[in-house]
């Protein structure tokens, strides 16, 4: 039987907040000044010390600004750090804006072959809802990256910097979004007056056009090839004229990227650890480098992360940054904020719960650059954000390994650090999960 609210529910509740003096102190505290800041965790701050047993050198972070390309520049950060320490170049940076402008347009094909596929799906029905809702969007993964970089290379960035757009991708992005939704609604009509697929891919490539043209008039457009010249920390010259982006990826960062690996760590019972995971529907590049995931435990992916750290190799990761994180002081750790003393309640869901119930999953996209080992575990990491130096320690956060354990989703991680069950177990054909999987979601944070 329905129970609406009453009046004297509502008394009782009332009543319970103002039987205690202390309530008053807290509720007063928080009007004030906030939940986060009345709450804020004194002894973890005081904990979260910037010094890691385990450190690589980084330098200068990089800022996405107003752009959810966080995935893309945690990416791009790893592969400078490779970059800087071969050829002695102090902050250098790969274009974001390159990969941007690739990923977009792909992700516009990919968005509009889907539309094809699922012609004979009732538009009101879950998939092509899922679809419509966000034809295409700033966030990704590794494997989308990796995709992207296979098939275009990259550049640095003084071979095409960053625009006014690149930087300030909301408007950008409805403009793509509403000529993909009015271009799915033109295929699906053709499609049901029974038009042939030749035809419909030619009216595709013509939609594509003016994609490319909206991306070009907004990001610029990619070169095909550039002198690099640069100077390094020694004050020599280098010179490479005529270089292709593919060509540059392959001299100058030379990683095998089918040698790196996403691990993840999703603990719910529809996914067994040691078993391999895709996701319908969700990628990049149509017919490139696709989703895969190797589901662990949480303490065999941290010492993946520890492993490679020692071996002076950054480590990509996805989280949930957004809980029990202060982005000023740049600290991540579950005991920040004390809202169970504060509010009188418990929050206790556990990680599969969270994930279950939609309250977390992988929200941002950083780089592992240090650790603290204790007794050979870890109990803080050194994390490279992608915010500017504004924020944290001139843009680095502290991550407690606590934290690590409870909203730490994938890092990604060489082969050569799995066990030979690992590398056994990653070759297994994927288990496809649904669009809406929580594993499925897209790293997008700004």
């Amino acid at each position: 039987m329905t129970k609406e609210i009453s009046t004297s529910m509502i008394d009782t509740f009332s009543d319970k907040v103002r039987s205690a003096a202390e309530n008053k102190v807290m509720q007063d505290a928080i009007m004030k000044n906030g939940i986060k800041a009345a709450t804020l965790n004194g002894d973890a701050v005081v904990s979260m010390n910037p010094v890691f047993s385990e450190e690589i050198e980084t330098g200068k972070v990089t800022d996405q600004k107003q752009s959810g390309r966080c995935w893309m520049f945690a990416a791009l950060n790893t592969f400078r750090h490779k970059f800087s320490d071969a050829f002695h170049i102090k902050d250098f940076e790969l274009s974001q804006n390159y990969t941007l402008f690739w990923d977009k347009f792909e992700k516009a094909n990919y968005f509009l072959e889907s539309i094809l596929n699922t012609a004979a799906e009732p538009l009101d029905g879950r998939l092509v809802s899922w679809l419509m809702d966000t034809p295409q969007q700033d966030g990704g993964q590794w494997d989308m990256l990796v995709a992207i970089i296979e098939k275009y290379g990259v550049v640095p960035k003084q071979a095409m910097p960053e625009t006014f757009q690149s930087s300030r991708t909301p408007v950008l992005n409805q403009l793509l979004n509403a000529r993909l939704r009015e271009d799915a609604g033109i295929l699906r009509v053709m499609s049901a007056d029974g038009k042939s697929r030749d035809a419909l891919e030619a009216v595709k490539t013509e939609m594509l056009g003016d994609i490319y043209r909206i991306l070009a008039f907004s990001l610029g457009e990619p070169p095909k090839v550039f002198d690099f010249e640069y100077r390094d920390e020694d004050k020599k010259f280098h010179r490479d004229l005529g270089i292709t982006p593919q060509e540059f990826f392959k001299k100058y960062i030379g990683l095998d990227l089918n040698d790196y690996v996403a691990v993840i760590n999703a603990p719910t019972q529809d996914k067994p650890y040691k078993k391999t995971y895709t996701v319908q529907y969700l990628g990049t590049v149509v017919g490139g480098h696709k989703i895969k995931y190797l589901n662990v435990d949480m303490e065999t992916l941290k010492s993946l992360a520890v492993s490679q750290i020692k071996a002076n190799e950054s480590v990509w990761f996805g989280c949930d940054v957004g809980q029990y994180s202060d982005n000023t002081q740049g600290i991540m750790d579950t005991s920040l904020f004390d809202f169970d003393a504060a509010f009188g309640t418990k929050f206790k869901m556990t990680k599969a719960e969270r994930l279950d119930y939609k309250h977390s999953c992988l929200t941002h996209a950083m780089v592992l650059t240090g650790v603290n080992l204790v007794d050979g575990k870890p109990n803080r990491w050194k994390v490279e954000n992608s915010w500017g130096e504004k924020w944290g320690t001139k843009g680095y956060f502290v991550m407690s390994d606590r934290w690590m354990d409870e909203y730490t989703y994938q890092v990604v991680i060489n082969k050569k650090y799995l066990s030979d069950e690992l590398k056994a177990a990653f070759e297994q054909e994927p288990i496809e999960l649904k669009p809406w999987d929580p594993m499925g979601a897209l790293a997008v944070m700004q």
